[in-house]
């Protein structure tokens, strides 16, 4: 089995906070045309707050080999062009390297823009850089931006405008106060709309730590990610529930509230995920391992609390209108005892009971014993039985149908 080699075409490191106070205010990301973006990604250090991003014409193994040895030289404390520099003793290899705390630097094959702000006058330099080594120093605002178009990209030949305009659009979001997660979104957008290097990739946001892991990479070899200005998902305009593609297509109307719904593209569902802001809310579940169980619960969580704030009963009503809605299968209603609420953490853990057998919903609340409808389905005449059941307890059941 053969394995195409690819190199990230887009690598923007952006620093708007170098004090590190600010959680949202170091952030990095890539992305190309070309297949197998799990290749040429991001690494992140959590512990000591940098990023190294990797790409160029090299092959994956040399690409490998730079990264190694940068990260090294990082963890040894050398400056950020120091560890950027690597990448020239490696044939077509490029390095991006950065922090809030190191500042940023780029070296080997690159065709970038170093982009300042100075705090005190708000003036914006956008400097271009075709080699040896640019650097963004250590305490300075700004941002490091690379940009090429790959081979077959059908919008081949726009790098170099492109390049220049997400660069100035960067400089005026930074001097205009937006923090690196939502600066990084809003270029990695306007990159794919504009040039067509398109395909994720993702990003980190280096001060608090979060990353994108594999939200828009290739799921199979040789296959491209998800296009950064494809629709990623549905929310809920009232309650901030939301949804991914194609499962979010069948929802005219948000489930939980009824709520009118916006289409979310990749880059802002990108940026969503970065961003830390005082709605997030720490989802544990406990009780199964079924699919999708975790990452719904997450969402109807956050949308619960966004609404009615750390309400165990809010919560847990939220929840089994998800399992009556089939958004959750596989799982027993809850109570608001089979949850955990911390609002003080902004945590919240939900203990469920699975259900038995290969059952995906629970058992509705028929005026009937359940066991009797199974004996009645073993005789041909059962479709003439339940229809003279439902006239009779019809409003028994109207009534169960409407409590849920």
């Amino acid at each position: 089995m053969t394995m195409s080699s690819v190199a990230a075409t887009c690598n923007i490191l952006i620093i708007t906070d170098p004090s590190g106070k600010d959680p949202n205010g170091a952030a990095a990301g890539s992305m190309s045309f070309a297949e197998n973006m799990f290749q040429s990604t991001f690494i992140m250090s959590k512990n000591n707050q940098f990023a190294v991003l990797s790409g160029g014409t090299g092959s994956s193994d040399t690409r490998l080999d730079s990264i190694i040895d940068a990260i090294a030289s990082l963890n040894n404390n050398v400056s950020a062009a120091s560890a950027a520099s690597i990448a020239s003793q490696y044939e077509g290899a490029r390095l991006l390297v950065g922090g809030p705390n190191i500042g940023a630097a780029i070296g080997g094959s690159f065709d970038a823009y170093v982009i300042t702000v100075d705090d005190a006058s708000n003036e914006i330099k956008v400097t271009p850089y075709s080699s040896g080594v640019a650097t963004l120093e250590p305490g300075q605002k700004g941002a490091i931006i690379h940009l090429r178009n790959t081979n077959g990209n059908p919008m081949y030949g726009t790098a170099d405008s492109v390049r220049k305009e997400v660069a100035m659009n960067i400089g005026k979001m930074i001097r205009d106060g937006y923090p690196a997660t939502t600066i990084l979104s809003e270029s990695l957008g306007q990159v794919a709309n504009d040039s067509g290097e398109k395909y994720g990739g993702g990003g980190v946001n280096l001060i608090s730590g979060i990353s994108t892991g594999d939200m828009f990479t290739p799921q199979d070899m040789n296959k491209t990610g998800y296009a950064m200005n494809e629709e990623y998902s549905k929310a809920c305009q009232e309650c901030d529930w939301s949804m991914g593609y194609p499962a979010s297509e069948a929802y005219g109307r948000c489930p939980v509230c009824g709520g009118e719904l916006k289409t979310v593209y990749a880059y802002q569902a990108l940026g969503n995920a970065l961003t830390v802001s005082s709605k997030s809310v720490s989802v544990s579940v406990y009780g199964t391992d079924k699919p999708g169980v975790a990452s719904t619960t997450k969402e109807i969580v956050e949308a619960s609390v966004a609404k009615n704030g750390y309400d165990a009963s809010a919560i847990a009503g939220s929840i089994n209108r998800a399992i009556n809605n089939g958004l959750l299968v596989g799982v027993d209603h809850v109570e608001p005892k089979d949850l955990n609420v911390k609002q003080s953490s902004k945590a919240v853990g939900v203990y469920y009971s699975a259900l038995p057998g290969e059952k995906s919903s629970p058992s509705w609340d028929l005026p009937i014993d359940g066991n009797i409808l199974n004996i009645l389905g073993s005789i041909q005449t059962v479709i003439g039985i339940i229809l003279i059941l439902l006239v009779i307890f019809r409003s028994r059941l109207l009534k169960s149908f409407q409590s849920r």
